[in-house]
């Protein structure tokens, strides 16, 4: 499974909206994000590392890098 796909799975596991996701992570970080910006980023899988890491951390989940 890509990042891509993760991330739609986790915001859906989690009955998140982009909307909500967007709002969730404007008032965490400061910056300014929108329901669109979230589509966006979620279709051309352009979600930056330390976003993914904020958006898993606020939603109790954590990043595993395993070594085959």
């Amino acid at each position: 499974m890509n990042s891509k796909e993760q991330i739609k799975v986790i915001i859906a596991r989690e009955g998140l909206t982009a909307k909500r996701l967007a709002d969730m992570l404007t008032e965490k970080t400061g910056k300014k994000y929108t329901q669109s910006s979230i589509n966006n980023k979620i279709f051309l899988s352009s979600f930056r590392y330390d976003e993914v890491k904020t958006i898993v951390e606020m939603l109790g989940y954590k990043i595993k890098i395993e070594k085959d």
